[in-house]
């Protein structure tokens, strides 16, 4: 398959390489030094899963030369989503799959409304991963995988053909019976995880294990479920419980995305997490003060981070 990585960060870094590293023909859209670094001496790729080097690469910063693709990832940050769709219009035929596996639920309706429903899937991943410099990638933590699926739920070619490929690069991935669900099943964890963890500046294992922070966790998750719920995702009735234990599972050390972000002084995530918690929570009558709370005392450091104040 011809696969086009939109954003060569942690996410897109790890699943393209690993694709290319597979013989699928792979071509990678970075920018500037990290395009220079890919370009002269590959995709480097230090992972709990095992080192490996993507030499040579094909990897260019104009859509356009990328060409039309069989499968597009889509792995910038959600706030860039307005900013790539056009870009994106460059690379879609008749049969490609458009796939978002960045963080956050309002992706989807902003790239339906630019690019049409016909070209997406729905998806998302699990990774713990990071740019680490040009050229150089680095998975820390979680085991990878993904989940996509058509919109409408129903099996679908393209669909197969794109788990298949995963699946011979020894990437975990599914087609789940609903994706609407598994997208908000992630967004549940992500959401709570990462205003929980930039308001506190505390990796994961202190959050847990900390009575008091545990606590706004735990409500963060609640928020999110009762959100979801109202909106008519059928989340499972243990979400919550199944979304704490699985966090006692990770990596001590893990920091989310947003947090590591919003500690490094860079635009984050915010919006499209807490923030988008607390708006959706009013514009459904569901009360959402964890999320609001933590937006409001995150967002003069987002500001900043854009040059606003």
């Amino acid at each position: 398959m011809r696969i086009i990585i939109y954003g060569t960060g942690g996410v897109g870094g790890y699943f393209g390489g690993r694709l290319a590293q597979a013989g699928e023909d792979v071509v990678f859209i970075a920018r500037g030094e990290h395009l220079r670094a890919i370009r002269a001496h590959g995709l480097k790729v230090d992972s709990i899963k095992g080192n490996f080097i993507v030499h040579p690469a094909q990897a260019t910063d104009d859509p356009a030369e990328a060409g039309i693709a069989d499968a597009v990832l889509v792995c910038v940050k959600a706030w860039q989503i307005p900013e790539v769709s056009q870009a994106l219009k460059l690379m879609i035929g008749p049969q490609t799959s458009v796939i978002f596996l960045g963080n956050g639920v309002d992706a989807l309706g902003q790239l339906t409304a630019a690019l049409g429903a016909a070209p997406l899937l729905g998806g998302m991943c699990r990774i713990s991963s990071f740019l680490s410099g040009p050229g150089h990638i680095q998975h820390v933590g979680i085991d990878p995988s993904l989940a996509f699926g058509e919109l409408d739920n129903r099996p679908s070619e393209r669909a197969a053909r794109l788990l298949d490929a995963f699946q011979k690069a020894g990437v975990k991935a599914e087609t789940p019976p609903d994706i609407h669900v598994t997208i908000w099943q992630k967004f549940l964890f992500i959401a709570a995880v990462s205003g929980v963890g930039a308001a506190t500046r505390a990796p994961i294992g202190v959050i847990r294990s900390t009575p008091e922070t545990r606590q706004v966790l735990e409500s963060a998750l609640r928020e999110v479920e009762a959100v979801g719920r109202a909106r008519g995702i059928a989340l499972p009735e243990d979400a919550t419980p199944r979304t704490l234990a699985m966090i006692d599972r990770l990596p001590e050390d893990t920091l989310p995305s947003m947090q590591r972000d919003i500690e490094m002084g860079r635009p984050s995530e915010l919006e499209a997490q807490s923030g988008a918690v607390a708006r959706m929570g009013q514009e459904l009558g569901i009360p959402t003060p964890t999320h609001t709370m933590l937006y409001a005392l995150l967002l003069p450091q987002e500001l900043k981070a854009r040059g606003k104040i």
